[in-house]
């Protein structure tokens, strides 16, 4: 699965764009709306693919990409920068989307288990392998399974999986976004791992039985 930030690091230049983003924030809270428009231009198009992983219909995603946003511009003057603005921006994105699905009838899922060394998963580090030059060849077929796997995961898990393999996001960001304790996302995060390495199996051990 492709990564966006490498295992628990920040990407190069992230202390930099908290900061700016800190200041329009600042500017925003002081009553200029065109700082705002800046900051839904540098994470409209991140925001439109995390709630596409969820709203599946390309309108009612962009829809749903609008409202968050709107609601965070009415929650903005309550920002006082305890957490990164991406990270408080994706908590509502998620939330939003979460609502969305839920007014459709779809239940959300909360289950969790106990998994300690949720990183050290074997299943997880054998996917891993295939994000290489050679794997690419297998790319479009991944892709479908890997997507297919995802949106049968109950919406705890698929939440978690797709901020940290897509979004790149920390443990840490990811529990602020979710509200929960680091140690649930570690658990969410492994059984979704597990659960896309059970749908991969067959394609990956025919991969292998063929090279």
């Amino acid at each position: 699965m492709n990564r966006t930030a490498g295992r628990g690091q920040q990407p190069k230049g992230e202390d930099s764009g908290a900061r700016s983003d800190l200041l329009l924030v600042q500017r925003v809270q002081k009553g200029e709306k065109q700082a705002f428009d800046l900051l839904v231009r540098k994470y409209q198009s991140r925001v439109l693919n995390l709630v596409g992983r969820f709203v599946r219909d390309p309108e009612e995603a962009e829809d749903v990409t609008q409202e968050a946003f709107i609601k965070a511009y009415r929650a903005l003057r309550s920002f006082r920068g305890d957490s990164a603005f991406y990270t408080w921006l994706y908590r509502i994105a998620v939330n939003s989307a979460k609502n969305h699905l839920a007014a459709q009838g779809r239940q959300v899922a909360t289950s969790d288990i106990d998994a300690q060394d949720a990183e050290q998963f074997e299943g997880a580090e054998r996917l891993r392998e295939y994000d290489t030059p050679e794997g690419i060849l297998l790319g479009k077929e991944i892709t479908r399974h890997i997507d297919e796997a995802l949106q049968a995961l109950p919406e705890d898990l698929r939440v978690a999986v797709t901020l940290r393999e897509l979004e790149g996001l920390s443990y840490d960001e990811i529990a602020q976004v979710m509200e929960c304790p680091v140690g649930t996302v570690r658990s969410r995060i492994f059984r979704a791992r597990e659960a896309i390495a059970k749908v991969l199996a067959p394609l990956l051990e025919q991969v292998d039985h063929e090279r």
